[in-house]
């Protein structure tokens, strides 16, 4: 018996779809420590085993948040065996993501670089 052909792109399909299906399943979720946050992305293994979802927080502690979530990814994973249409759905490890927050740091820091250097024309 010969294997299928490997589908080009499937994994990052997989991964945009766990994305947009896992926000809207975090949205059901009645926990008060997850507060208004943004899934930015999801990092899945080759063998779709598990998946790391990188998110921001909007509103709330993201420690808190991230703690809340990984307690809450066996429920978030049972929502997504009833949406998604593959074989292996992945253990899910929530992760906050800091790459928002340092961009804002660094945006302040460039903007008061700029002042200074204004001023100092």
């Amino acid at each position: 018996m010969r294997h299928k052909r490997s589908i080009p792109n499937r994994g990052f399909r997989v991964a945009d779809q766990i994305q947009r299906d896992v926000a809207e399943l975090i949205r059901d979720l009645k926990d008060p420590r997850v507060g208004m946050l943004t899934v930015n992305a999801v990092e899945i293994t080759a063998d779709y085993a598990h998946a790391t979802v990188l998110f921001s927080v909007l509103v709330g502690d993201p420690q808190e948040c991230e703690i809340a979530l990984n307690e809450a990814a066996g429920f978030i994973r049972n929502g997504l065996f009833k949406r998604l249409q593959i074989h292996t759905v992945p253990t899910l490890h929530f992760k906050f993501d800091r790459t928002t927050e340092r961009a804002s740091e660094l945006s302040a820091l460039i903007a008061k670089a700029n002042s200074t250097r204004a001023k100092e024309d």
